[in-house]
């Protein structure tokens, strides 16, 4: 007496496959909202600093860090610090203090032009006195040339901290400026302060790919990558 074993119908199978692709579906939408939010909030903190910026520089005529006149006309518990005044976000400025880059928050949270509190020390970026980006890397907002290829004229600069993957930076950049890390307004840094671990532009963190013109390297794919919005 022969056995007949019955497989599966074509229409099991159709609606298995179609099962399977929802779920596929599911994932991958699921990861491109995690990505979009990521995306949106780099820009929106890029953003918010920006205008921070620019509201001081418009009320007080000055630049926040460097402002001279800040121990009298911004109210801070105990009187704020001041910069030198020489119209430059200074690491190592000579004058009143030397971290102006970290002044520079103290300043746009006292004046009410940023959410916060930040109790200024003179000495590099830490948790009391600078901000951190969601990867929990400090932000850094300073008149340098570390962006780019660095071998670029010094110009304030906002950068977004180290440890931002290579794929949020990129979009954020496609966003906001033309997608290149080494050109436009949004370019690549390997600035890096206190917990973060600097990129390299070419090494083995992997955030420029090779070419003409070079761009973001999502092959490799690196999650520890940063960049700068320039003023």
């Amino acid at each position: 007496m022969k056995r007949h074993t019955q497989g599966f119908t074509l229409i099991e199978i159709a609606i298995v496959l179609v099962i399977i692709g929802l779920l596929l579906g599911g994932v991958l939408k699921g990861q491109e909202l995690i990505t979009g939010a990521r995306v949106r909030n780099l820009i929106s903190q890029q953003d918010g600093v920006k205008a921070a910026f620019f509201g001081f520089q418009d009320r007080y005529r000055a630049l926040p860090g460097d402002y001279a006149s800040a121990d009298t006309n911004i109210n801070c518990t105990p009187v704020c610090a001041k910069g030198n005044g020489n119209g430059r976000i200074e690491t190592g400025a000579t004058g009143t203090v030397t971290h102006e880059e970290t002044l520079v928050w103290t300043h746009l949270t006292a004046a009410g032009f940023m959410n916060g509190s930040y109790t200024f020390a003179d000495t590099a970026a830490t948790d009391a006195t600078t901000p951190k980006n969601p990867y929990s890397s400090f932000l850094d907002l300073e008149y340098d040339n570390i962006y780019g290829t660095g071998t670029v004229p010094s110009k304030h600069n906002l950068k977004t901290g180290t440890q931002v993957p290579v794929e949020i930076v990129a979009e954020v950049d496609r966003k906001i400026d033309d997608g290149l890390p080494y050109n436009g307004g949004f370019q690549f840094s390997p600035y890096t302060s206190g917990s973060a671990t600097a990129p390299s532009p070419t090494g083995a963190q992997g955030c420029i790919a090779a070419g003409t013109p070079q761009t973001w390297d999502i092959k490799t794919g690196s999650t520890n990558c940063g960049a700068a919005s320039l003023f």
